[in-house]
Formats: structure tokens, sequence, C-alpha cells
């Protein structure tokens, strides 16, 4: 009865320890905005490559950058700005990156809002689509990213100062897209890909991409194991779910 035990707890080991061989578990740091696009690309990627296993960790690009700094084992790091992937390399965590994606600054309204169509320039005509009690939103235009490219934007479109009044500053991109979405401002700033991800509002507006610092997310390859799945982000598969989000892709 002994030898049989034996045999069977071994038999369990060699199980376990094959499927711990044949599994393969990937750790993917992500800025947050990229969440949902991301869920759904391993979606597609493990439907094809059962064997991975991929685990993310969506936070700030800063976070993440910190927590890469402190030993977390990341295999691929996704960030939403320059700066956190240049200070990995510069601090000889990371070798090189890549640019990835870039976003797009829209204008949006709320779904049963008239308006449709804005062109955005220097002859926009603002007092007709921003009625003087009413309220735009944007990111705070001191701090948030989104906001700090709206505040460049607005500012080489001319109107910056004429529009801050009527600024409703949020703290982040999806509080600026919130307060559009329960009507509290008329109209708002926000990255594409939070547009679309929102049943509630519409894109009524591109911001010249001339007009402000580019929006672009580099990437990382922090572990050999991951380059399957690395390479997976930039193939045609990958980029029409890049894009169907409203990400710019190369």
């Amino acid at each position: 009865m002994k030898k049989l035990i034996g045999i069977v707890g071994a038999l369990v080991m060699i199980t376990m320890a094959f499927s711990a061989t044949a599994t393969k578990k990937l750790t993917v740091f992500a800025a947050s905005s990229l969440t949902n696009v991301m869920q759904d690309i391993a979606t597609v990627y493990k439907a094809q490559h059962q064997d991975a296993d991929i685990v993310f960790s969506f936070a700030s690009s800063s976070v993440l950058a910190k927590q890469i700094e402190q030993g977390a084992p990341a295999d691929i790091f996704m960030s939403a700005d320059q700066k956190w992937m240049t200070y990995l390399i510069e601090h000889n965590i990371a070798k090189n990156k890549q640019d990835l994606l870039k976003n797009a600054l829209v204008l949006i309204a709320p779904k049963s809002s008239s308006l449709d169509n804005v062109l955005i320039n220097t002859n926009t005509n603002w007092q007709a689509i921003l009625p003087k009690d009413e309220r735009i939103a944007i990111g705070d235009p001191d701090h948030v990213p989104v906001g700090l490219y709206a505040k460049q934007s607005l500012i080489n479109l001319g109107v910056f100062d004429k529009l801050s009044p009527q600024f409703a500053p949020a703290s982040n991109v999806r509080d600026a897209l919130m307060l559009v979405e329960r009507n509290e401002a008329i109209l708002g700033i926000v990255y594409s890909t939070d547009a679309k991800i929102s049943d509630k509002v519409k894109i009524v507006g591109t911001f010249p991409a001339d007009t402000f610092r580019s929006i672009e997310y580099p990437i990382t390859l922090l572990n050999l194991k991951a380059n399957d799945f690395y390479q997976y982000l930039n193939s045609p598969q990958a980029k029409t779910i890049f894009e169907k989000y409203g990400f710019i892709t190369k």
C-alpha cells in the first residue's frame, strides 16, 4: 500500500512539474490606460498559444517604473509616456525601447449633444460651441498629463486664456470623461482611447497633432522568455485591436 502511495505521489509530482514547464507565465507591467486593450489582445494571443499564462499589473507608468526598479519581476513594461521609460534606461534596468503606439487628443460631448464634426484650428468659433455659462472638462492643466497636452494645444491655438475660466479641471483623464458622461460639462478634452470605451459620449473633434507634444507609448522587453508575446504586439492582429480602441499604430 505504501509502495502504491509512493508511486501515486511521484506521478503527481511529475504531472505538476510538467504543468509548470508547459505553462509559460509572463508578467506584463502596463500603464492603466492600456487595461482594456491589453486584456483583449492577451485573450486572442492565449487562444493561439494555450501554454501561455499572461499576468498583468496595471497602474500609472511612474508607479510601475519604480516597482521595476525595486526588483518587481516584470517581463515587459509598457509606459504611457517617454519619461519613465527613459528613467529605466538611464538606470540600466531597460536596455532599449520601441515606440509602439500613439494616442490622439479629442474633443468630446455627451451622446445626446447636437454638436458634431467640429473642425479644430485657429479659426474655431469656441463661443458658438461653448456658451459662456457652460463648462469644458479638462485634466488639471498644471499637473495631469492629458491636461498638459490640452493646455499646450489650446495655447498654440491661441484660446487657452480665453477658455480657462470655463475649465472644469479633473484629477485624471477618466474623471474628465466622467464629467461629460454625467452632463456636468458639455465638452471635454480627453484621449481618443478613453472616449472610445464610453457609450455615453461621442468624439466631435480632433486636436491638430502639431499643436501638442506627441502622446507616445514606448515598450521594452525585460526578459527574453516573453519575446514571442512582445513580437506579437507588433503583429497585424494586435494592431487591429489597438486601433479598435483608438490607438495610433506604426
